[in-house]
Formats: C-alpha cells, sequence, structure tokens
C-alpha cells in the first residue's frame, strides 16, 4: 500500500532553515509527481510546492524564493528545503502523491517557527 513518512520537522528561531525529507513506498515514485501541503493551526491545508516526473516545479506565493522542493528517484524520497523561515510558516507539513484520482497524505510533521 502507498505509504509517505515525513520528517524533519522541529523548532527553529525566524530566518532559520529546515530540511523536510518525505520516503515513499507503495508505488513507483518515479512516474508520480509529488507534493508538500501544509496546514496551519485554524486553517484549511494548502499546497506549498510540487515537482513532477521531469523535475519541473512550482511553489505559492508566500514560499517562493525561500523553498525548494526537490526529489531523488533513486532513493524514493522528496525534499522541502526551507530558508529565511517566518513565523507565518509555523504548521503541519504533508507529504502528498496523487494515483489514480486518489490522493494520499503521510502523517505529517510539525514546523515551528517562533523566538
Amino acid at each position: 500500500q502507498v505509504q509517505l513518512v515525513e520528517s524533519g520537522g522541529g523548532l527553529v528561531q525566524p530566518g532559520g532553515s529546515l530540511r523536510l525529507s518525505c520516503a515513499a513506498s507503495g508505488f513507483i515514485f518515479s512516474i508520480n509527481t509529488m507534493a508538500w501541503y501544509r496546514q496551519a493551526p485554524g486553517k484549511v491545508r494548502g499546497s506549498v510546492a510540487a515537482i513532477t516526473t521531469v523535475g519541473i516545479t512550482n511553489y505559492t506565493d508566500s514560499v517562493k524564493g525561500r523553498f525548494t522542493i526537490s526529489r531523488d528517484n533513486a532513493k524514493n524520497t522528496v525534499y522541502l528545503q526551507m530558508n529565511s523561515l517566518k513565523p507565518e510558516d509555523t504548521a503541519v507539513y504533508y507529504c502528498n502523491v496523487r494515483i489514480g484520482g486518489s490522493n494520499y497524505w503521510g502523517k505529517g510533521t510539525l514546523v515551528t517557527v517562533s523566538s
């Protein structure tokens, strides 16, 4: 079955950096677009970044220039490098893949940006 396991979250000061990882299994990783979403307390889950099978990326406006999504098909892993973090980036970050019309999610990793 599809499994997505996020890691790398934690507490960081404003201006700091974190790298999130998502280890995938149960499907053919290399032929699927992968994405990161986030959900802040009291808010709706929203898209952060996505990367296609050939490495084309897109980002929500609020993270452009600060976050970078990448993938390693040999390791079945997608990454989210987050730099210049702001308090408003505080959220649970989820890995996502859409296969055959169904969305699959990991359990999420919490990122807290606070001094």
